[in-house]
């Protein structure tokens, strides 16, 4: 008898999460590919796929289950998962998260948002879409975000032994940081259980996402000739927001006292100037706000600045909200580097 819900031609239950570098995606594949195998006897793999290995970069972990008696010969990237985990928000604009879902697949996203607007985002049609508060929970524990999401995900997997997934937390943490071992064990059974879920019907002749490998932009026939900077000033272009782990510095004008010291800190020239007279006619350089396409959310800024004009505010938003709201906030976008 099978010990897995689902399997595919070759016999594999397969998960793919979908991150960004920092909030642990290749720990938590790791992890889960340990539980599974030596607290369920299930065959597994598991392995990432990043690039430049820092901050903000995109991050793939891929996991393999089988049943004991099936061998696994195939290490190739998944493409079409039962189940997903998106670690972070900032990732749908990057990259199309849901490629080569399963039409009866599971979602799991850290939001705080509602299932329709997610769905929205994802443009998932139907499936199974489930959505945890990571974040918050990992910022009331002080631990990161993929303990949570391994919770979550253990509600998805419910062939899985959660007793198992905290004897690998023991084992992660308790030579070289056992302070950390209790707080990831409660982030864990927080994210067990503060998860939710909501099906969309699945009709009959639903067919899986189709998935779409990113080819590069140029290649051996297209590469540009050396040394030609073909979009100069393109700063403007780079956007950080998806190095940002859930908080952003919130600036008050009326506390300013325009001293510059949060731009000295700054290390990705967030902040707009504008230049102006003071009360002796005596020309100044003013603070006009913060552009958070450049703001990774560092907070450098906050703890240089000798007032309370800049404090820590969560960033509540997802990234489809962030930007239909983003001009409430003192900033000026395009251009400023």
């Amino acid at each position: 008898m099978s010990l897995l819900p689902k399997k595919n031609e070759l016999g594999f239950f397969e998960i793919r999460l979908e991150s960004i570098g920092g909030l642990g995606a290749n720990l938590a594949g790791k992890m889960l590919a340990e539980a599974g195998v030596l607290g369920l006897g299930l065959n597994g793999s598991n392995f990432s796929s990043y690039g430049s290995e820092k901050k903000g970069s995109p991050v793939k972990s891929f996991v393999r289950f089988c049943d004991p008696d099936t061998d696994i010969r195939d290490h190739s990237p998944i493409e079409q998962p039962h189940v997903i985990g998106v670690f972070h928000e900032a990732l749908y604009k990057m990259i199309d998260v849901v490629s080569g879902l399963n039409a009866d697949g599971i979602v799991l996203v850290n939001t705080k948002r509602e299932f329709d607007s997610v769905k929205e985002d994802l443009n998932l049609e139907y499936g199974t879409l489930a959505i945890v508060d990571a974040l918050k929970i990992a910022n009331e524990e002080k631990t990161k975000v993929n303990t949570a999401m391994l919770g979550a995900l253990y509600r998805i997997l419910d062939f899985l032994d959660p007793e198992e997934m905290k004897s690998v937390i023991r084992r992660t943490f308790e030579k070289k940081y056992p302070h950390l071992v209790e707080p990831n064990i409660r982030t864990f059974e927080r994210g067990y259980d503060e998860v939710s879920f909501k099906t969309y019907d699945v009709p009959a002749d639903a067919q899986s996402k189709q998935f779409t490998r990113v080819q590069p932009r140029l290649g051996y026939e297209t590469q540009e000739i050396g040394g030609i900077i073909s979009a100069q000033a393109n700063s403007i272009l780079k956007d950080l927001s998806g190095s940002r782990q859930g908080f952003l510095p919130a600036y008050h004008a009326e506390s300013c006292i325009h001293c510059a010291a949060c731009d000295t800190v700054c290390p990705d020239f967030c902040f707009v100037w504008k230049e102006g007279e003071d009360k002796k006619g005596r020309k100044q350089m003013f603070l006009q706000g913060i552009d958070y396409q450049y703001c990774k959310g560092c907070l450098k800024c906050i703890d240089a600045c000798p007032t309370d004009a800049l404090q820590d505010m969560e960033e509540k938003l997802g990234y489809a909200e962030q930007n239909r709201v983003k001009h409430h906030f003192p900033l000026v976008t395009g251009g400023v580097q």
